[in-house]
């Protein structure tokens, strides 16, 4: 993965590669502000994110882009994605909710696949949301997730696990409130996308041969090319080079290394095959992608 990109449990703090069954909420004040209200680019190796904005505004670093966004918001960052904030100092308040990828998986079973969802919704992450349309619902219920954790009385984690799920149902009504459908129309992750998904993150910068990955769900490349593309719209390769691209792009943004070794890294020949991958995919080249971004 990207070498001089920060891999933290929470912002700070060194990663945890044992975290099981972990919530935990915070204002977005009591961090950012010992920052200089600077959140600097890094991920999380397995933990989901929702920030709920309810003052104040900033600028979201997502991958190689940025997202202006505006109180009140939904903000919501899934595993491995590299991310960013700039807030706006003294201004801007509202919650942060950082869950392990266990507890993701194992609400989305008890919560009509609302959590399952938050991976989807991720890939555009800032929404916005009318706190009248659901009476202030949203934010009491982060309210009553932190005096859980402050107050950590009998049966807590229930009652954390519980609230989380209720968070991301509302979420997942706003967004459906947002496509302007009168119910929640969001279907259930496929579990074979989510699995390939896995596999890909694992095995990408040796592997780009749909076969390998076929072989590996117990498919041949066509059932899981067909399979992809009916769940997704896109086929199987197109996941796998989306993976190295993103790869690039953090390479290209977050690190100086020279494009003829990040090439070598990613697992072309040569710089000149990394070229035309990386133009065939964006319209660009790397040169100039990188310059762009740093404008």
């Amino acid at each position: 993965m990207t070498a001089g990109l920060p891999l933290f449990h929470l912002y700070g703090d060194p990663p945890d590669e044992q975290a099981f069954d972990f919530i935990h909420v915070e204002t977005i004040a009591s961090r950012s502000s010992i920052n200089d209200w600077l959140i600097r680019v890094h991920r999380h190796r397995n933990l989901f994110q929702i920030l709920v904005i309810e003052r104040g505004g900033g600028e979201m670093t997502c991958e190689a882009s940025i997202k202006p966004f505006t109180a009140p918001c939904i903000i919501v960052v899934a595993p491995s994605m590299a991310h960013g904030f700039r807030f706006h100092a003294d201004v801007t308040d509202g919650w942060v909710m950082s869950f392990s990828d266990d507890v993701a998986l194992i609400l989305g079973e008890r919560s009509g696949e609302a959590i399952a969802q938050l991976n989807a919704m991720a890939a555009e992450p800032v929404m916005a949301f009318d706190p009248a349309r659901d009476g202030g619902r949203l934010v009491q219920l982060c309210k009553d997730l932190h005096q859980e954790t402050f107050l950590a009385r009998d049966g807590y984690k229930l009652a954390m696990r519980a609230l989380l799920a209720l968070i991301a149902i509302e979420i997942a009504r706003q967004s459906a409130s947002r496509a302007r459908s009168g119910a929640m129309t969001l279907m259930p992750a496929d579990a074979t996308v989510e699995a390939l998904k896995r596999l890909v993150d694992k095995n990408f910068l040796t592997e780009r041969q749909i076969g390998f990955y076929a072989s590996a769900l117990a498919m041949t490349s066509d059932r899981l090319n067909d399979h992809v593309k009916r769940a997704t719209g896109v086929t199987a390769g197109h996941l796998i080079r989306q993976r190295v691209l993103t790869e690039a792009k953090r390479d290209l943004v977050f690190t100086g290394r020279p494009i003829h070794d990040i090439a070598y890294a990613l697992g072309f020949t040569d710089p000149s095959h990394f070229a035309r991958f990386f133009r065939k995919q964006t319209g660009t080249t790397p040169q100039e992608f990188r310059a762009a971004q740093l404008r």
